[in-house]
């Protein structure tokens, strides 16, 4: 046996081959057990966060080849004003709906709190089947492309909402919520940066190619949220969580009363103490710390539409010194992505400062750099202006969760970051709208990005300060 196997040299080639073919493998199951050690670690894995990292990162590399595939069309395969013009018709048709519908998202999630799986695996799904919709279109760019990038956009950010709202479920022991958002937010980011170039590949094949590539990403997505535990689905403890106040600025309870808790031994409704009926609880009602966060980044989130929309159309007439107009966007995307990445592995080290002080400091921050990006513009200040742009709005994000998590009881929590992401996305969009309309001038670009920024620093520091100075009406958070 052993001088058949050695006569005709099968032993020597099946090893040859399996050593070759471990070579070829070893690489990609090298990469991926690293990959799952990161997200896996310090309890991620034990607690189901580690799953939920794991699916940004696919939804992140979803939505960035949606994301060129769009870009080619809309924006670089035609001259600059016809260019505007599909902008400016992308976001009337897209955007402007939204609007309208950012305010349902969150309550209409609210009454999903078994569902939450299903509809993140939803969002996945609805995604995969719009962009093979929008792959027989994107080649013409016919106004069937606009109904389906609505449908992209409304899943994407239902799905935003779900997983701002689940994350609070799947905390490691020890973990706090700003550091298991920089995990989440940070895997995105990386997937996006690794996405991108591939797209951009794809693009070279043919136009529909990154949407086939985004449809085989979001039907694995729909598989993975499924794998997420099943205590994502619980509603425990949960109640709605509510914006405004209804009826006067000191509700006497947090939380809107369940049919079971509204009913007493003697069959009346929950009353206060003086003898009124229970007021409808609100973000308002745990401090102004929360609300005067959601009022500054509503400024870095509506700064960062109004730069993406003008410097792109900026660049494109007026390159960065010395530079092709895509290379001075790939300059400007870089530098932003960058600062995206630092500010939120910062937030990490920084969860256990006092939140207030640092949305206030990086909004001052940003502030600076744009008030010097308008007196002394130049390639230099653009890239600087987009950097810290997206340092800011990470970290300024970051400690907006924190609050969310120390101050909002538990039971809203989870509704609160519904909430809370419906309107900075709606303020995404404003901004956008800014940028769009305005000239392509560069001093006038810069200086409405430093009164955006001056807005929000007027309505949220002085408020975040003092709030800071008295310290937290409600600790719930160690």
């Amino acid at each position: 046996m052993a001088s058949a196997r050695s006569h005709d040299g099968s032993g020597p080639l099946r090893r040859t081959g399996r050593t070759i073919g471990h070579a070829l493998h070893a690489p990609f199951t090298g990469t991926a057990k690293g990959i799952r050690k990161a997200t896996h670690a310090h309890g991620a894995g034990e607690s189901g966060l580690g799953k939920l990292i794991e699916l940004h990162a696919v939804n992140g590399a979803g939505d960035v080849m949606i994301t060129v595939a769009l870009a080619s069309t809309v924006f670089f395969s035609v001259p600059t004003d016809e260019a505007r013009g599909r902008v400016a018709l992308y976001l009337a048709v897209t955007m402007a709906p939204f609007t309208l519908l950012a305010p349902v998202i969150g309550p209409l999630l609210d009454r999903l709190p078994h569902g939450r799986r299903a509809a993140m695996a939803g969002a996945m799904l609805a995604r995969a089947l719009l962009a093979l919709t929008m792959s027989t279109a994107v080649a013409t760019g016919g106004l069937e492309l606009y109904p389906a990038a609505l449908g992209v956009l409304v899943s994407s950010k239902a799905y935003g909402v779900v997983r701002s709202a689940v994350v609070p479920r799947l905390l490691p022991p020890g973990f706090s919520l700003v550091k298991a958002n920089s995990r989440v937010t940070l895997a995105g980011l990386l997937a996006t940066g690794v996405a991108a170039p591939i797209g951009a590949g794809l693009q070279t094949v043919g136009s529909g190619w990154p949407l086939y590539g985004a449809c085989v990403i979001f039907i694995g997505g729909t598989v993975l949220a499924f794998t997420l535990p099943r205590k994502v689905d619980s509603a425990k403890g949960e109640r709605r969580a509510r914006l405004v106040e209804h009826y006067g600025h000191q509700p006497s309870v947090l939380a809107k009363p369940s049919r079971a808790d509204g009913k007493r031994a003697n069959g009346k409704k929950t009353t206060t103490r003086s003898g009124e009926k229970e007021k409808r609880p609100g973000l308002r009602t745990v401090g102004p710390s929360v609300l005067h966060g959601l009022q500054a980044n509503a400024a870095h989130r509506a700064l960062s539409g109004f730069l993406i929309f003008f410097l792109a159309f900026l660049l494109r007439e007026q390159p960065l010194a010395g530079q092709s107009a895509a290379v001075s966007l790939g300059i400007v995307g870089v530098a932003a992505g960058v600062g995206n990445a630092l500010g939120t592995a910062m937030g990490s080290w920084l969860r256990t400062r006092g939140p207030e002080v640092i949305v206030a400091a990086v909004l001052g921050l940003a502030l600076g750099v744009a008030v010097l990006a308008a007196v002394f513009f130049s390639t230099l200040m653009v890239a600087a202006l987009s950097a810290m742009a997206g340092f800011t709005q990470a970290l300024s994000k970051l400690s907006l969760d924190a609050m969310i998590q120390r101050d909002v009881p538990e039971e809203v929590r989870t509704s609160a970051f519904a909430r809370s992401e419906t309107l900075l996305q709606m303020a995404w969009v404003v901004g956008g709208g800014i940028g769009i309309s305005l000239p392509l001038n560069g001093v006038l670009g810069m200086s409405v990005a430093a009164g955006i920024l001056t807005l929000g620093a007027t309505a949220s520091v002085r408020g975040l300060l003092s709030a800071a100075r008295r310290g937290s009406p409600h600790p719930r958070v160690a």
